[in-house]
């Protein structure tokens, strides 16, 4: 009961949009027609205790049951099938253990068998009524055995379910329902994903303010990068975050890009509002991942509640017998952050993809060796100076080749570009190593000053 009001009340007050509340899980419904297999399975004298004997595999009782859930002829719903399989005796069912109730059950099931021995007759259940007729299969070798004559065998039943049925059917057109919101949602945030990358472009590169605009939005992509918010790479937390983790991320990246006012000093209101937008693109996203949650786990709680008034142990057949291409197997988070990494990350240039393999900075005079490695041309001075003939990455006997001509102009302007702060600091580093190669060690580094 306090889940039920829990969920409601979630419902309510977490600024859920209302098509998205109309659509979550119905758990109260599910409950009521819980109530009604329950009763379904008790008229029939297959309470929990006479399911969970009945159903362990390691019985010796003569009487057995299957149940399985199974997706339907031409439909993708799922049907529960409950499969009865009676040892009898001349006729009459034969186990001690049985309760009253279900003992009357078994017999009226002889009864079936001994009108029909062929295993051919049986009728429906109406769906109106909680009384459930077996329907006798068609009987098989497999399903009859000798104990020394012919007046013992195993005769296999199906027992309609009628409520059952009911209970998996609305539960699974929940999960079809909430699989269509989260296809719509997911390609709502994919094409606002693809417009939001088409404005920080335009900011980046087309404006008189690029440069400066440029270095806070990679500063931006930077932080969010390693704030990981949905989904973590490391080896410790690999996988989909959780909603709480989620928000705990998203409030540091914030928190980050505050303290180190990179939007407040955007000089483009275009760049300020691209940033707005893509913050709301993530809030959108971790609502959408709290919503999930929350419909997750209100099935976990229904089936928890169905195993544990039924024993028929459905909670872990549920997931892998419905057919759900969206809700219950993707991860719509991690989707949605690799079109982020595919259309937002890679507009702005990324320090880390033109850094020298060797001294892993900015690979300042970029030089392109014949192998197509490229490297700062100090790297490759020394690499050079210890008669070292073969390329770092690769082991090409090119290193020795590379003169003047390997520079790579088109690249090196492109970094000066996109980072002119990294080119001056590393140009300044590679002056103050070659003074002292020069003066040796007392060498001090002076900027040229014009008077």
């Amino acid at each position: 009961m306090k889940f039920a009001r829990d969920f409601k009340e979630t419902l309510a007050n977490q600024d859920f949009p209302p098509h998205w509340v109309t659509r979550a899980i119905p758990y109260g419904q599910l409950k009521k027609c819980l109530k009604k297999v329950q009763r379904e399975l008790r008229d029939l004298g297959l309470d929990p205790e006479t399911l969970r004997a009945l159903l362990d595999p390691t019985t010796t009782s003569p009487v057995a049951l299957q149940y399985h859930l199974k997706t339907a002829t031409n439909s993708n719903f799922v049907q529960p099938k409950l499969t009865v399989y009676v040892h009898l005796q001349d006729g009459v069912a034969v186990d001690a253990s049985l309760t009253p109730t279900s003992r009357g059950f078994f017999e009226r099931v002889a009864a079936e068998i001994r009108s029909d021995p062929m295993g051919l007759a049986g009728t429906h259940a109406d769906t109106q009524s909680t009384e459930t007729s077996p329907v006798l299969a068609s009987g098989h070798d497999a399903d009859r055995q000798a104990d020394g004559n012919d007046h013992n065998m195993y005769e296999t039943v199906e027992v309609p379910l009628v409520f059952d049925a009911e209970f998996f059917d609305m539960l699974q057109s929940d999960v079809n329902n909430l699989d269509a919101l989260q296809t719509e949602e997911e390609g709502k945030m994919t094409a606002e994903v693809v417009e939001l990358g088409k404005e920080v472009s335009f900011v980046c590169r087309t404006s008189r303010f690029s440069k400066s605009d440029l270095a806070r939005w990679r500063r931006i992509f930077e932080l969010y990068l390693d704030a990981e918010v949905f989904f973590g790479t490391h080896e410790r937390d690999h996988g989909t975050r959780s909603s709480q983790m989620a928000l705990k991320q998203l409030q540091w990246f914030q928190a980050e890009v505050e303290k180190g006012h990179l939007a407040r000093d955007f000089k483009l209101r275009e760049s300020r509002m691209a940033f707005s937008r893509f913050v709301n693109l993530n809030l959108s996203l971790l609502k959408n991942l709290q919503f999930q949650e929350l419909n997750k786990l209100a099935i976990v709680k229904i089936l928890k509640k169905f195993d544990k008034r039924t024993s028929l142990g459905v909670s872990q057949t549920f997931r892998s017998a419905i057919q759900s291409e969206s809700f219950l197997s993707r991860d719509m988070a991690k989707d949605i952050c690799a079109q982020m990494s595919q259309q937002l990350v890679t507009v702005v240039p990324q320090l880390n993809d033109y850094l020298c393999p060797v001294c892993f900075s900015v690979a300042y005079r970029p030089v392109r060796l014949d192998c197509g490695h490229v490297f700062c041309i100090r790297c490759v001075v020394k690499i050079q100076r210890r008669n070292e003939r073969h390329c770092p990455l690769c082991r090409a006997d090119v290193v020795m080749n590379a003169s003047a001509d390997n520079l790579d102009r088109v690249l090196e302007k492109y970094m000066k570009q996109y980072f002119a702060k990294e080119v001056k600091e590393k140009q300044r580093a590679n002056e103050i190593e070659r003074g002292i190669e020069d003066y040796g060690p007392g060498y001090t580094h002076h900027d040229c000053v014009v008077l």
